[in-house]
């Protein structure tokens, strides 16, 4: 026996990374069974020394966190970098928050963005990315919404699937924080009240998308679910994640509070404390010596790391990760694309956008945002790109012969006087990192937002520009949703241009000038008011996440927000016609094909993002009135008609049966809704299928 231990310890990683899908599972076995109990604890937590951790309080990301990792046997350690917005180590690119990401509802695009990302992470020496954020916010306020692509399950699982898929050609990617974590400023210690069918169909579906997509990690959040912390909860990691779903990669703590008990986060299915040893050290070895842990467990978890570390060891092409890759050419070039593709035009009448060049003379650029680089949160998604392009620079290198005034608005009469003497207005106001975020403990940074309205100042500067001037368009910077009510009407133009990265101010002005059609629709509700919203308390200590909320909540009390969910304008129109289904019944484990013909009917080129929204009308349990279930964004010439298809799986429309502790698909009707948005006449085309029991 000790001959075979002396063997796998020779062989060691080199055997591991030589073999291949059984084989390599073997030899993992092999190997761990041939590690210490000391060498085996090592993998499991991270590796930083103090000196690093203590400096990155200044400045986070200064370092790559390591985790794990031993020299003697080979085994390289860990090397995590943050996210999303890019990668927060070092000067790199910074693409548009996730939520603006979300509203391009461009699959492809983002699965560009991953491989940007991956290739800038590898060029700095990374090799594990934890910024696929895929938490769902309940309320639009919390503050770390901007990290997530929106309010839906469906897009966020698609769009964290693609952020995957593009990271993962170079890297490891972790998909956070799992799971219900979506209040901040007490996300230390708040206990999410959920039953099983609204966790299973509302708050996990999405983790599920990335993890059949082959996600490397999953990073526990800091809160409990249903009163145990989730690092440490059985139910989360080893019954659902590990268990229901197959995931066999790595479960990792959020940092420094995401464990609080060696025993409870060890048999709970944890396998990395991050970002050093408090519980995964020597009270772990004390807790196996004891009986507490049993080997079998820290062999497991040890087991998954190897695993994961292996399946990524010969990732992408380690020749192509020069230092030249990070900010270049190319990945300029997509952070402008996303920069555009994110912007949503809320509002457009008379015709003020787009802001023709050659009937314009003059234009006013107001508000202290337009000049400030704007570009999200300071917490741990921060990214430090070597320039940052604002909505003002943006809009002076557009312009061409159009003259640019700039005023700051601190003086509302002057802001006034400055929108009368220009042709148009350009108004930028919002919020900033600085009023949410990441909520860092004893810094009066970041945080929830329970109030969605704007400053009173942003409001009277609206109105006093708005009266000066007839042609005024309002540019609104923030993560996540904004009230409108109350000064929507007096303006003729909005635009949603949420934190838009480092290229934000290029990808503005190209909206404004019409160089591209905005093409952007919303991933979250945008409500007439704060009372059509969730109970939101950013203190509480135990709160309870029900069945609804964004659109599926607005549907259900029949209320009507001030934006829905999908919506967003364009400088063209579209017609939606000739709803085709391939089958009008179907049976349980049975597909219909639905298909509509869209048409640009404008004299410009753009974008439609197609919508599919599927209910259950006559359900025999309570049941959103529809759901997403599919979106596709169609390209059109003017004049030209394409056809855009989507697959209906009867699987895919199945409800959490608690009492069978399963899945069911639904005899009876469905309903199928085709449109530009979640809500009324944007559901232009709509039909019926049966779903049978054979």
């Amino acid at each position: 026996m000790k001959g075979t231990k002396q063997g796998a310890r020779d062989s060691g990683w080199n055997a591991v990374l030589a073999a291949h899908g059984e084989e390599r599972e073997r030899s993992i076995a092999r190997l761990v069974e041939s590690m210490s109990l000391d060498e085996k604890v090592r993998e499991m937590a991270g590796t930083t020394n103090l000196l690093k951790q203590a400096m990155m309080l200044f400045r986070y990301n200064k370092y790559h966190f390591l985790a794990g990792g031993d020299k003697g046997l080979g085994i390289p350690p860990l090397k995590f970098t943050d996210g999303p917005r890019g990668v927060a180590f070092g000067n790199s690119t910074c693409y548009p928050v996730s939520m603006a990401r979300g509203a391009s509802w461009d699959r492809r695009l983002e699965e560009r963005i991953g491989e940007a990302i991956g290739v800038e992470a590898r060029a700095q020496g990374c090799d594990f990315f934890g910024g696929v954020c895929i938490n769902l916010p309940r309320h639009p306020g919390w503050g770390r919404a901007q990290e997530t692509f929106g309010e839906d399950p469906c897009l966020l699982g698609e769009m964290g699937a693609a952020l995957v898929r593009g990271a993962q050609r170079h890297v490891m990617a972790c998909a956070k924080h799992y799971a219900c974590n979506s209040i901040e400023e007490s996300r230390f210690y708040v206990d999410v009240r959920v039953d099983e069918r609204t966790l299973r169909e509302v708050y996990l579906p999405h983790f599920k998308r990335c993890v059949d997509e082959g996600v490397a990690a999953i990073m526990s959040a800091y809160n409990k679910v249903n009163g145990r912390y989730c690092a440490h909860n059985r139910h989360l990691l080893r019954d659902i994640l590990k268990g229901d779903w197959g995931f066999d990669g790595l479960v990792m703590s959020d940092f420094v509070w995401g464990t609080r008990s060696t025993v409870d986060a060890a048999l709970g299915g944890l396998d990395i404390e991050m970002p050093m040893r408090r519980y995964f050290g020597r009270r772990l070895k004390k807790a196996v010596s004891s009986g507490k842990v049993p080997e079998t467990v820290v062999d497991e978890a040890v087991t998954r790391i190897l695993r994961t570390k292996a399946r990524f060891a010969a990732a992408g092409s380690p020749a192509a990760y020069t230092r030249d890759r990070v900010v270049c050419k190319d990945h300029i070039a997509l952070a402008f694309e996303s920069a555009r593709k994110s912007i949503v035009l809320l509002k457009n009448e008379k015709g003020t956008l787009p802001l023709r060049r050659d009937g314009l003379r003059k234009l006013a650029v107001i508000g202290k945002l337009a000049e400030r680089e704007n570009i999200g949160d300071y917490g741990s998604s921060q990214v430090r790109p070597p320039y940052i392009v604002t909505p003002l620079q943006g809009i002076r290198a557009a312009a061409g012969s159009v003259e640019i005034t700039y005023d700051s608005g601190e003086d509302i009469s002057l802001a006034a006087q400055a929108a009368r003497e220009a042709d148009a207005v350009v108004l930028v106001v919002g919020f900033t990192g600085r009023d949410e975020g990441e909520s860092i403990p004893y810094i009066k940074l970041g945080g929830d937002r329970e109030d969605l309205s704007l400053r009173e100042t942003d409001i009277a500067l609206i109105e006093a520009v708005a009266g000066a001037s007839e042609k005024c368009a309002v540019v609104l910077q923030a993560g996540s949703a904004v009230l409108t009510a109350g000064w929507r009407d007096k303006v003729p133009a909005i635009l949603m241009a949420w934190y838009g990265g480092m290229e934000g101010g290029n990808g503005l002005a190209a909206i404004i000038f019409g160089d591209e059609n905005p093409s952007g629709k919303l991933p979250v509700t945008f409500p007439e008011s704060n009372a059509q919203l969730p109970f939101f308390d950013k203190k509480a200590r135990s709160i309870e996440y029900d069945y609804y909320h964004g659109y599926r909540l607005f549907d259900k009390k029949g209320m009507v927000p001030a934006f829905p969910f999908g919506f967003g304008l364009h400088y063209t129109e579209y017609a939606y016609t000739n709803l085709r289904l391939s089958a009008q019944e179907i049976g349980a484990g049975g597909t219909t094909t639905v298909e509509a013909d869209i048409t640009n009917r404008g004299g410009m080129a753009g974008c439609e993002i197609v919508q599919l929204y599927v209910g259950c009308p006559a359900s025999g349990v309570d049941r959103p009135v529809k759901e997403l279930r599919g979106f596709a964004r169609v390209h059109t010439e003017p004049g030209e008609t394409k056809k855009v298809s989507f697959e209906v799986k009867a699987q895919d429309l199945a409800y959490y049966d608690v009492d069978a502790a399963g899945w069911k698909v639904e005899e009876g009707e469905y309903t199928v809704y085709v449109g530009s948005s979640s809500r009324g006449a944007d559901l232009h085309l709509s039909g019926i299928f049966t779903v049978s029991g054979s």
